[in-house]
C-alpha cells in the first residue's frame, strides 16, 4: 500500500513541477506534438553527445526561521550586464507559474521600470494576452493542471494576474507549431518527459525526509493548503535536477529550444540602441540553461541577484505570532 502511495506521489511531483516551472501552454494545439520522427529517433539514439556542464546556481530557495520551519519560498531575479556594453541591463526574471497574487502584483510594478519584457508563452504569432488571461478557451492539459493547483493550494494563476497587454511586453517564445514541429523532430514526447523527471524524483527520494504519513497529515489539517505548499517546496529545492532529467545530452524543446527562441528575440531586441533596461520573463526552470547561453554567446556577465517571496508559507497563528 506505501508502496502505491509513494509511486503516485512520485508521478505527481514530476508533473507538478512541469506544471510550475517548465512552461505556459495555454491552449492545447501543441498536443499533437510526441509522435516523434522514426529518423529523429535513430539519429538521437545514434549520435551520443556529452551533456553540457550543470550550472550549480539555484534559482528557487526555501527560507526558514530559526527553528528551520519553512516560511517562504522565493524565486530569482539575475542580473546581467556586459563590459561591451554597461549602460544595458538585461534581467533573467525567473517565475513559478502559480503563486501568492501579492507577488505577481509586485512583478507588473516592476515590470514597468523595463523598456522590453520578453516574455513565454507558446502561443501564436501576434497573440494578444487580455488583462486577466485567456477566457473562453480549451485549456492544454499542463494549463488545466495548473488551473487545478492554484485552487487547491489557495494561489493564483500566472496569466490571470500578471498585465501582458503593456506595450512593452514582447512575445519571446515559439508558436504551437514550431513546438510542435521540433518535438517530432526530437522525437519527443510529453509522455517521455514524465517518465524522466519521475525518474529523477524517485532518486531524489532517498534523501526526501517527506513521508507519506506528512502528505496525509497535511490533507487532514485545517491548514491543508499551508501545509501542503510547505511539503512541495522543499521538494522544489530540488527542482533544478529534476528539470535537467527532461534535456538529456542532446536538450530539448520545452527547455533548450525554447530557451533559444527568448535569446534571438533577445538578440533583435538589443539591436534598438534605445534599449537599456531589458527582462526576460521565464519559468525558474528555463534559467540555468538561460544562464549559460547569456555567458557564453553574449558576453554577459552575472552581477547580481534579488529574491522575490512567490510562496508565503506561514500560517495565520504564525503570522500573528510574528507580529506580537
Amino acid at each position: 500500500m506505501l508502496r502505491h502511495i509513494d509511486s503516485k506521489r512520485t508521478f505527481v511531483f514530476a508533473a507538478i513541477t512541469l506544471a510550475f516551472f517548465g512552461t505556459l501552454v495555454p491552449i492545447p494545439a501543441v498536443q499533437a506534438a510526441g509522435k516523434g520522427d522514426p529518423a529523429a529517433k535513430k539519429k538521437a539514439s545514434a549520435k551520443k553527445k556529452k551533456a553540457p556542464a550543470k550550472q550549480k546556481a539555484s534559482y528557487i530557495r526555501v527560507r526558514r526561521d530559526g527553528r528551520k520551519r519553512p516560511i517562504a519560498m522565493d524565486v530569482a531575479i539575475v542580473r546581467f550586464q556586459s563590459a561591451k556594453r554597461p549602460s544595458v541591463v538585461v534581467d533573467l526574471v525567473g517565475v513559478v507559474h502559480v503563486a501568492d497574487k501579492v507577488y505577481y502584483e509586485d512583478l507588473n510594478k516592476r515590470f514597468r521600470g523595463y523598456d522590453a519584457v520578453l516574455y513565454e508563452l507558446v502561443a501564436p504569432t501576434g497573440v494578444k494576452i487580455p488583462r486577466g488571461g485567456l477566457k473562453n478557451r480549451p485549456r492544454s492539459f499542463l494549463s488545466s493542471m495548473q488551473m487545478g493547483i492554484k485552487n487547491v493550494l489557495n494561489l493564483s494563476f500566472q496569466l490571470q494576474i500578471v498585465d501582458y497587454s503593456r506595450r512593452n511586453f514582447v512575445h519571446a517564445d515559439m508558436t504551437p507549431k514550431e513546438f510542435a514541429d521540433s518535438m517530432n523532430r526530437k522525437g519527443e514526447s510529453f509522455f517521455k518527459m514524465f517518465l524522466r523527471m519521475m525518474s529523477q524524483a524517485m532518486k531524489s527520494q532517498a534523501s526526501n525526509k517527506t513521508s507519506d504519513l506528512d502528505l496525509i497529515i497535511a490533507l487532514l489539517s485545517p491548514n491543508r493548503s499551508v501545509r501542503l505548499k510547505r511539503i512541495m517546496a522543499e521538494q522544489f529545492e530540488g527542482m533544478e535536477s529534476a528539470l535537467s532529467a527532461i534535456n538529456g545530452p542532446d536538450g530539448s524543446t520545452i527547455i533548450t529550444e525554447r530557451n533559444k527562441k527568448a535569446l534571438s528575440v533577445l538578440r533583435e531586441q538589443l539591436k534598438n540602441p534605445k534599449r537599456k533596461r531589458l527582462a526576460i520573463f521565464y519559468g525558474a526552470g528555463h534559467l540555468s540553461d538561460m544562464e549559460m547561453r547569456m555567458v557564453k554567446e553574449f558576453g554577459f556577465k552575472r552581477t547580481g541577484i534579488e529574491w522575490l517571496k512567490a510562496w508565503d508559507l506561514t500560517t495565520k497563528s504564525r503570522k500573528r505570532k510574528a507580529k506580537k
